[in-house]
């Protein structure tokens, strides 16, 4: 029997309480690769804005969803006294399209991990209507579960998950 990669990588506990996944698809791509649960990805991968497609119905007006991106491992897995780290957030992305055609409520931050092997999640949800999300008031100590039901947000459809360590810089002579 196989395990939800999602669960065995804590993310289901740590940032999500278990849910059913929607039936929308969902890619999250750097560059050409695109994440895979627990993949480990270079932070120099990772320092542009992901590409994010979503997929629905292209004729559905009224869907919109929200885009969430966090560290749940900040700043040191050992002792993540800033769990949960919010690294981006988009929202009013329209079904069918991409999150580049959303409103980027925080600016994408690359991830950085200085200790540890950290987990980047990105969760997506579908929003109860138009700007029907606010930003939240700081990237530390973000809960995605309780941010989520303060802006009424539907249970998550979808959530991918890298991790990333520092890196070592090649010694020079």
């Amino acid at each position: 029997m196989s395990r939800d990669p999602l669960t065995t990588g804590r993310v289901i506990g740590d940032v999500l309480d278990p849910f059913t996944p929607g039936t929308i698809s969902f890619s999250v791509t750097y560059s050409t690769t695109e994440v895979k649960n627990g993949y480990e990805l270079r932070p120099s991968a990772v320092n542009l804005k992901p590409r994010v497609e979503i997929g629905g119905d292209p004729n559905d007006l009224r869907t919109f969803y929200t885009l969430i991106m966090t560290d749940p491992d900040a700043p040191n897995p050992s002792d993540p006294t800033h769990r949960e780290y919010l690294h981006w957030m988009v929202t009013d992305i329209p079904a069918a399209t991409s999150a580049s055609l959303g409103r980027e409520l925080v600016s994408y931050e690359a991830p950085r991990p200085m200790l540890g092997i950290h987990r980047f999640v990105f969760v997506l949800f579908k929003q109860v209507g138009w700007q029907t999300v606010s930003p939240p008031s700081s990237r530390q100590n973000f809960n995605t579960r309780t941010f989520a039901q303060s802006c009424r947000l539907a249970p998550p459809l979808a959530a991918v998950f890298f991790n990333a360590k520092r890196e070592i810089a090649p010694r020079t002579r």
